[in-house]
């Protein structure tokens, strides 16, 4: 079971995200992160979706979002070079000895505190998926108080571009 990180550039259309969701779905395929935003124009929405599965069923997938009549084109960004990142915010607890620690743990993995108060630190992470679950793996799981991941976001390196 390899993981996908797939791009979708779909018209801005009411239920067009649900026809997507449904076609994963319909397949058997769990949906790890679903990051969608505009995209710079305005028309056009772009989805990105990172599952886990054969390259066979994916490969139906892709054929299948391509028939959606809202979808314009699709992209396993898996397959060639690419760059990927996801943000996190991460609330933990902040006092005594632990306030510096977590601090100290913040600068290590080049996260930054965004917000503070004298019990607690709200820390913004940015990286790869495997980053961010390092970062959490490394905290003592008592000090985090809630999470909050914005799923993968990708882009493929160099001169290969997901446009009309």
């Amino acid at each position: 079971m390899m993981r996908h990180i797939v791009s979708i550039l779909l018209e801005n259309e009411a239920g067009a995200l649900s026809r997507v969701a449904g076609l994963f779905s319909a397949r058997g395929y769990n949906i790890e992160t679903l990051t969608v935003a505009p995209t710079e124009d305005s028309s056009l929405s772009r989805i990105t979706v990172v599952t886990h599965g054969s390259d066979e069923v994916l490969e139906q997938i892709i054929k299948q979002l391509n028939k959606l009549v809202d979808v314009v084109k699709v992209v396993d960004l898996s397959e060639a070079a690419h760059v990927e990142r996801e943000l996190m915010l991460i609330k933990v607890r902040a006092t005594g000895k632990d306030r510096d620690e977590m601090k100290r743990m913040a600068d290590i993995f080049r996260g930054r505190i965004i917000d503070a108060t004298e019990s607690i630190y709200v820390i913004e992470l940015t990286g790869s998926s495997a980053k961010l679950d390092s970062f959490i793996g490394a905290l003592d799981r008592s000090l985090i108080l809630e999470t909050v991941r914005s799923g993968v976001s990708g882009i493929g390196r160099g001169d290969r571009i997901l446009k009309l």
